[in-house]
C-alpha cells in the first residue's frame, strides 16, 4: 500500500514539474514574437507608403480566346516523309535550279506581313533549328556554291542578308587610316526571290517521275557602286532538314482566312510559280548563259517541256 502511494507521489511531481517547464518556454516565446512583431510592422509601414496610393493589386491575366476556335491542327502538323528510294530504282535523273519570283501574283502570299517565307528561315537560323550554308563557290569543293559545304553562324547568315556599307577610319588627328565595311539592318521586303535546287526522278519501283527539292536559298542583290550585279543567293537551307519547320508555320491566303495549308505543303503540293534558271548539262552552262531577254522564259519552258515529254514517252496506250 505505501509502494502504491509513493509512486501516485512521485507520478504527480513529475506532472507538475513537466508543466511548469513548458509554460517557461510558451512564455519565451511569446516575448520573443513580440519583440520581431514591431520591426515587421514597421517594414511593412515602409513598403506600403512606397507604393503609390493609386495602385492597385494585380490580378492573374487569363488572354481571351482570339476568335471562335483554336488552331491547333497547324501546331501539330508532322512532316510526311519521302518513300525510301533506292539508287537501283532510279531510271532516270534531272538537277534542275529554278527561281521564284515573289512579285508574281501567284506568289505573293509568300511575302505577305503576318507570314513571310524569309522570316520562318530567318527565325530558324537565329534559333539553331536549321543551319545556313555557304554560297560562295569554293573551285575545289564546291564549284557551284550550294553543296551545303560550309555552314555559318547565324550572325553570319544575317550579315549576307544585310545591305553593306563602306566606313572610313580615322585617327585622332583626322586622317584616314582605312576603311572597313558595316553591315546593315535587314530589311525582308528586299527579299523578292528564291533559288530552289531539285533532282526530277523516275522510280521505276513505283512508277512515278517526281521532283525532290534538295535545297532553297533567299536572293539578294549587292551593290557595287554603279555595277549593276544580278541577284545572288545568300546562303543555302538544306530543304528535307527545314520541311518541319515550315510543316508549322501556316501560309496567308486573301481568299480564305481557313486555309490550312503550311509552307511545306506549297512546296510539295506545288503551289507556287516558277521559272527554269539552269538544268544539268556537259558543259555546266547556264540558261542566262546562251539565252537573253525573252529567249530566256521561252528556254525555261522548253526545259519543262522536255521533263514532261520524257515521262510521257514512257507509256504506250
Amino acid at each position: 500500500m505505501k509502494k502504491n502511494i509513493l509512486l501516485i507521489v512521485l507520478c504527480l511531481a513529475c506532472t507538475a514539474t513537466f508543466a511548469q517547464r513548458k509554460k517557461k518556454t510558451v512564455k519565451k516565446k511569446t516575448v520573443a514574437a513580440k519583440q520581431v512583431a514591431p520591426a515587421q510592422q514597421n517594414t511593412a509601414l515602409q513598403a506600403q507608403s512606397a507604393v503609390p496610393a493609386t495602385a492597385t493589386p494585380l490580378k492573374p491575366f487569363d488572354r481571351p480566346l482570339d476568335g471562335y476556335y483554336k488552331k491547333t491542327n497547324i501546331l501539330s502538323a508532322k512532316v510526311t516523309p519521302y518513300p525510301h528510294l533506292r539508287e537501283a530504282d532510279v531510271a532516270y535523273a534531272k538537277r534542275i535550279w529554278r527561281e521564284i519570283d515573289l512579285r508574281m501574283k501567284m506568289n505573293t502570299y509568300l511575302s505577305s506581313p503576318k507570314s513571310r517565307l524569309i522570316d520562318v528561315l530567318m527565325n530558324a537560323v537565329a534559333d539553331g533549328e536549321l543551319t545556313a550554308y555557304d554560297a560562295t563557290p569554293d573551285p575545289k569543293n564546291d564549284p557551284d556554291g550550294d553543296s551545303f559545304y560550309r555552314p555559318l553562324t547565324p550572325e553570319q547568315a544575317k550579315s549576307r542578308m544585310a545591305d553593306s556599307s563602306v566606313v572610313d577610319k580615322f585617327d585622332k588627328d583626322g586622317n584616314k587610316i582605312g576603311s572597313t565595311i558595316v553591315a546593315g539592318e535587314f530589311n525582308p521586303d528586299s527579299v523578292v526571290k528564291f533559288r530552289l535546287k531539285e533532282d526530277w526522278i523516275f522510280d521505276r519501283q513505283r512508277g512515278i517521275f517526281e521532283p525532290r527539292i534538295i535545297g532553297i536559298a533567299p536572293m539578294v542583290k549587292p551593290k557595287a557602286g554603279s555595277v549593276d550585279i544580278d541577284y545572288q543567293p545568300a546562303f543555302w537551307i538544306y530543304f528535307p532538314d527545314a520541311r518541319q519547320v515550315l510543316a508549322v508555320k501556316e501560309v496567308v491566303n486573301h481568299h480564305s482566312d481557313a486555309t490550312g495549308l503550311s509552307f511545306d505543303d506549297i512546296f510539295m503540293k506545288r503551289l507556287f510559280d516558277s521559272y527554269i534558271v539552269k538544268v544539268s548539262n556537259d558543259k555546266d552552262e547556264r540558261i542566262k548563259d546562251y539565252a537573253q531577254g525573252i529567249d530566256k522564259l521561252y528556254e525555261a519552258e522548253k526545259v519543262k517541256k522536255s521533263l514532261m515529254d520524257w515521262e510521257l514517252n514512257l507509256w504506250q496506250y
